[in-house]
């Protein structure tokens, strides 16, 4: 028999975007400022939850939920392409990588479960809107959000023992501006089809099983829509779902094409598109879908944007007196 010499794999280099230094440099200010817009528009709509009494009730709290996703999604990934893209340091080490795909599919698997649990909530408000209060009372809703949390993490354990205990030899470019499924099992130089087949049966019972819960309960907000006499309240019921059914078909058509197929379909060129989607541009999206739909969270921002405003204005009056030297007015 022969022996084979493996090379332990210490780091990653990340080379899935490009090297000319003036397109690193128009990405790298392209991709900084929706990174910031991203995180600006989560955290107005945190902050506008957390602060307007009006928004205390489940479906804000759902919504804020999903904003702290859209927080952390980007910020797993975006700041060490940033750096990729200015310094020029693709270098990832194999912890780093290990603790990126973990984050990710934590935060990715979370998401896909609060968005089928912000479906059931819909359908219980439309559908039982007497009984709403006592049904998804705030302790349910707590439950139910750390459940999303929990299932996340062991979904997203499992997923990253099964890639990180394969052997990577040879090559230790990832074809991908982060640390991903696909690319990692399409340089791993182990057999890797029972590990596959293990993902895809659990990405695919489990995103099924959120997708199927999703569905339902938007066919009976639909029948209950329907039968609804009042044309405002056919409006008012279809205005409130909208929102949520467009992230839900945004989110799940992007992670379903990325996980749930094999590896023999992996198109490097393809994933980096999809990927973009829902790790950059959908968090940036969901704000702006939420907002501009629901005229709740719109006054709550513009209250939050006043105060702030008028917090500003109030500290350059006090900067003014203090320059020259005299109290300010009470």
């Amino acid at each position: 028999m022969q022996k084979v010499n493996l090379s332990t794999v210490s780091e990653f280099v990340l080379v899935g975007l490009s090297g000319a230094p003036e397109v690193c440099f128009f990405l790298f200010v392209l991709f900084l400022i929706i990174y910031l817009v991203t995180m600006a528009g989560n955290i107005m709509i945190l902050v506008a939850i957390s602060t307007d009494t009006h928004l205390h009730n489940p479906m804000y709290f759902f919504l804020g939920s999903l904003s702290l996703l859209d927080l952390l999604c980007p910020t797993i990934t975006v700041p060490k392409m940033l750096e990729a893209l200015l310094l020029e340091n693709k270098v990832i080490s194999f912890t780093g990588c290990m603790l990126q795909l973990f984050f990710l599919i934590d935060v990715v698997g979370t998401e896909i479960f609060l968005l089928a649990v912000m479906a059931y909530d819909r359908y219980v408000a439309i559908c039982h809107p007497l009984q709403y209060m006592n049904i998804m009372s705030m302790k349910l809703c707590a439950h139910l959000t750390i459940g999303t949390w929990v299932a996340g993490f062991f979904n997203s354990l499992l997923h990253t023992s099964l890639i990180f205990t394969l052997a990577f030899c040879d090559s230790n470019d990832i074809d991908q501006y982060y640390c991903d499924i696909p690319p990692m099992l399409a340089l791993s130089c182990s057999p890797t089809y029972s590990r596959e087949l293990v993902i895809l049966t659990v990405a695919g019972v489990l995103g099924s099983s959120a997708f199927v819960v999703t569905l339902i309960s938007y066919v009976y907000i639909l029948l209950a829509v329907l039968c609804m006499n009042s044309s405002e309240s056919r409006h008012k019921a279809f205005s409130t779902c909208g929102s949520h059914l467009t992230v839900v078909c945004l989110f799940y058509g992007t992670t379903i094409c990325t996980y749930v197929r094999p590896s023999s379909t992996y198109s490097p060129h393809q994933d980096r598109i999809v990927s973009m989607l829902y790790g950059i541009l959908t968090p940036l999206l969901n704000p702006t879908i939420y907002s501009l739909r629901n005229k709740e969270v719109k006054v709550a921002i513009r209250r939050v944007i006043n105060q702030v405003r008028t917090a500003l204005t109030r500290k350059e009056h006090l900067s003014g007196f203090a320059a020259y030297g005299t109290s300010a007015p009470r």
